[in-house]
């Protein structure tokens, strides 16, 4: 019986363990702000990123790349969840 269970343990973790992992990065979102929120991005984009480092180059990563560099620098900007998406909207409108 022992033997049974452990197997049967065995074989449900090793089910588990080849599920696909959920990702941590969120997919580009479609824009949603307007001109003048976009507008609003630019601005924030500039005076918010200019305090730590030099402006990135919008156009010198793709669209899920800045995903990942907006997804880790919004907090240390402070910036809200709007004003992320507004940034965001910005960068990616320049690419276009």
């Amino acid at each position: 019986m022992k033997k049974i269970f452990a197997i049967a343990s065995f074989t449900s973790v090793l089910l588990a363990s080849c599920t696909p992992k959920a990702t941590t990065a969120t997919a580009p979102m479609a824009s949603t702000s307007t001109a003048e929120q976009i507008a609003q991005g630019k601005t924030i984009f500039e005076n918010s990123c200019t305090r730590c480092h030099k402006l990135p180059d919008p156009t010198a990563h793709t669209s899920v790349q800045w995903v990942g560099i907006m997804n880790s620098m919004a907090p240390k900007a402070k910036l809200t969840d709007e004003q992320h998406q507004w940034v965001y909207d910005y960068i990616v409108s320049v690419k276009k």
